[in-house]
Formats: structure tokens, C-alpha cells, sequence
């Protein structure tokens, strides 16, 4: 039997590495070569790994690294959830550290763009330009119906003991869209994706939404550097017919919004996917939009 006061033991990572920071190890994944070198920061519930995909094909014309922020994945614990500045200085501080030259192209999914947008607002001479993959934005509020508000979906996620009940179907959908991952990986990122510890840090992070929009709307604008934003407008059918076209229509007008505020900025449409599977759906279209930022950069 196990002492319940012991923590359990974190999982190893299949690939990949530590950095300590602050006493604290991250875990980092770095491949390729050259500059500037693109950084993924993952969504909420989602980790370095799951955008192995993308960093293999990235890594084919500059630098492409994953990482997993403290608190989650396969880094050490933390109190969750952090502020934006907390993570944005702690990912400044592993770039470094992993002699990451500046400027970097930073590629934010979902929750991960509050953080790529405050590493922007405080680091911008070392931001060389922005692809939001269907990312979060400060302004979300300001574009969506009160029923998906930011508070709304805090209060309306889904809790530990909800999910607990989802880990089969959650445990298929992992290996469904991992499917073309080398085996050792793929089946130990699923094993840790359902794990508890693993479980409870997606909870957490998605509890200070409010909160860092209003971090990132008291700061300064984004500086004015190339960005791509995907705007992911696919039909989900487990979301009500209605709530799902002004979802999609807020999301379109907000994205169009943030890029008409930079000289060089665009956005791309997709149909064809929904928000989690964006990037195992159409790496082609993610692929791309990074390359294009690198290449205008």
C-alpha cells in the first residue's frame, strides 16, 4: 500500500529534456537548427509533446523548440494558476538558459496565446513575429456571447471527477489523434495525459482566465511584428447549433481584429477541423503559417 502522504512518482518524459530554472526543472524539447527559432506553447490540458508533429516538420528550416510550463506536464509542480508574467518570464528565462538566440517566433495554441501575448508586451525587441493557432485572447470577452465568457467557462469547466469519468473516451481520443507518433511515445504521453496529476493541472490552469485577461489588457500593445492567426470555425457537434455559429463568428471578427492592428499581419480561416484537433488535423495549414512568420521575419 502505498503512503498517502508520499507524492507519486512523475512520469519520465519519452524524449527530451530538463532545465533548471529557479530551482525547478522545466522540461524542454529542442531540434532543428538556425533562426529565428520557434517556440509552441501549448494549450490548457496540453503539453510540449503534443506538438511533436508540428516541431519535426518545423525543425526542417530553423530551430523549433517544446517545452512544458512549470506546473504541468512533464515539469516540475507548482501552485496552478500562474500569472501571465510568471510564465512568460519563466519561458524568457529557459531560452536563455538553452542559448535560444533571440528573436523568437512564438506559436501559441488556445490558452498558451495569454502567454505568448504577455512574453510579447514585456520582451518585445525579442519577439520576431506571432502565429496564433485558435489561440485566447485578452478580448475574448469583448467578441463572445455572455454564455462563453471567460468567467462562464471557468465556471462551467469541467472538474476532476468529471474527467475521471471521460478517461476511457479521453484515452481514445489521445491515441487517435497520435497516431502517426513513434510508439514509446505515444503510448507514454497518453498514460500521463489521463494520469491524475496530469488531469488536475489542466483544471487548474483553466481557473485564472479572468484573471489574465485582465493582466494582459493592462499592459501595452503587441509590438509590430509579422502574425498568422488560424481561425479554426469548424462545426462541433457536441456544442448547440447556435452557440456554436457566434462562437465562430466571434472568433473570426476578434482574430480579425488583432491582426488589423500590425502592419503585417493575416488571418486563415479553416473549416475543416475543430479547436483540440487543429493541429493534428492541418499541420499542413500550421506548418505553413509558421514558415510564412519565419520567412517575413
Amino acid at each position: 500500500m502505498t503512503d498517502d502522504s508520499t507524492p507519486p512518482a512523475r512520469p519520465a518524459p519519452p524524449i527530451g529534456g530538463f532545465q533548471e530554472i529557479d530551482g525547478r526543472r522545466l522540461f524542454v524539447h529542442r531540434s532543428g537548427d538556425g533562426g529565428p527559432a520557434v517556440v509552441v506553447l501549448p494549450g490548457a490540458s496540453a503539453v510540449g509533446l503534443d506538438y511533436l508533429g508540428i516541431q519535426q516538420e518545423v525543425a526542417r528550416f530553423t530551430t523549433a523548440v517544446v517545452y512544458d510550463r512549470g506546473g504541468t506536464g512533464y515539469s516540475d509542480p507548482l501552485p496552478l494558476p500562474r500569472t501571465a508574467a510568471a510564465v512568460a518570464t519563466e519561458l524568457h528565462a529557459l531560452l536563455l538558459a538553452q542559448d535560444v538566440p533571440d528573436p523568437y517566433v512564438l506559436a501559441a495554441h488556445s490558452l498558451g496565446g495569454l502567454y505568448a501575448h504577455r512574453f510579447a508586451q514585456l520582451y518585445p525587441g525579442e519577439v520576431a513575429g506571432l502565429v496564433w493557432l485558435d489561440a485566447l485572447h485578452p478580448a475574448w470577452d469583448d467578441f463572445m456571447p455572455a454564455s462563453a465568457s471567460l468567467a462562464e467557462a471557468e465556471r462551467t469547466a469541467p472538474d476532476v471527477e468529471q474527467l475521471d469519468r471521460l478517461r476511457p473516451v479521453l484515452r481514445e481520443t489521445y491515441a487517435e489523434l497520435r497516431s502517426g507518433y513513434p510508439e514509446h511515445v505515444r503510448e507514454a504521453l497518453i498514460e500521463a495525459k489521463v494520469s491524475d496529476d496530469w488531469l488536475r493541472a489542466g483544471v487548474a490552469e483553466r481557473g485564472g482566465l479572468v484573471e489574465l485577461a485582465a493582466e494582459l489588457r493592462a499592459g501595452p500593445e503587441l509590438p509590430d511584428v509579422p502574425v498568422i492567426a488560424l481561425t479554426v470555425v469548424g462545426t462541433d457537434p457536441a456544442q448547440p447549433e447556435q452557440l456554436s455559429r457566434e462562437l465562430c463568428d466571434g472568433k473570426t471578427r476578434m482574430d480579425a481584429a488583432l491582426v488589423s492592428k500590425v502592419s503585417r499581419g493575416e488571418q486563415r480561416v479553416l473549416t475543416d477541423t475543430l479547436h483540440h484537433r487543429l493541429c493534428f488535423d492541418r499541420p499542413d495549414a500550421v506548418v505553413q503559417a509558421i514558415r510564412d512568420v519565419v520567412d517575413r521575419s
